[in-house]
């Protein structure tokens, strides 16, 4: 469970598909079993990014969704969730919590991606990552504490029962408003999620009489 998932990533047209055409489910997204309760404030629409920094194709994704969030409208808060696989998934899982922790993850987040597939480093070490953590700001004692801290154990938890509870097979994904899911197989190509995912973000407002 929670593996990264080695699609075949060929575009199918689906960029026009998305703006000009409705929706298949069970052909462009899929509908969860059962709601995930989202964890915005009321009246937000929920994107919910589920990734680990060591899957190549979650790093590839974030060209497209890093520039897709700029443009997203104030109704819409996204929610990065980090895989929690165990070995490695749950240390960078970890990682992603205290960098949160130390007020670091949006200087951090991109950089982590491409120290990893980039530079090839591992970070998966406390060491390690004290050392990346102290070039942001923050001492290496500080990190270690985070990293090791209550707090952070107890978010790596809660991400596990989410993904759960979602019940994803593989990362990267997006879940859109705890009910509706894309993938790069959904979707067709990882560039096509985003355009997906708003579709999806305006079917939500239509179904809450938002627009």
């Amino acid at each position: 469970m929670f593996k990264p998932l080695m699609f075949a990533l060929a575009g199918l047209g689906l960029s026009s598909l998305a703006t000009a055409s409705p929706l298949v489910e069970g052909q462009h997204y899929e509908v969860l079993p059962q709601p995930v309760e989202t964890r915005v404030a009321e009246g937000q629409i929920e994107v919910t990014e589920a990734f680990w920094y060591g899957c190549p194709h979650c790093y590839n994704l974030q060209q497209h969704v890093t520039a897709w969030y700029e443009t997203l409208d104030e109704d819409v808060s996204v929610v990065h969730l980090p895989g929690t696989m165990g070995g490695d998934w749950n240390k960078h899982a970890a990682a992603f919590y205290a960098a949160e922790e130390l007020g670091i993850v949006e200087a951090v987040h991109a950089d982590f991606f491409d120290a990893i597939h980039q530079q090839n480093r591992r970070l998966t070490e406390t060491d390690d990552l004290a050392d990346f953590f102290s070039g942001y700001g923050v001492s290496e004692e500080e990190a270690r504490q985070a990293l090791g801290s209550f707090a952070v154990k107890s978010k790596v938890n809660q991400a596990h029962s989410r993904l759960r509870a979602m019940r994803l097979m593989g990362v990267p994904a997006l879940v859109i408003d705890g009910r509706y899911l894309v993938t790069p197989s959904s979707a067709g190509s990882l560039s096509n999620m985003p355009q997906i995912a708003d579709a999806l973000i305006e079917k939500v407002r239509e179904e809450r009489g938002d627009s």
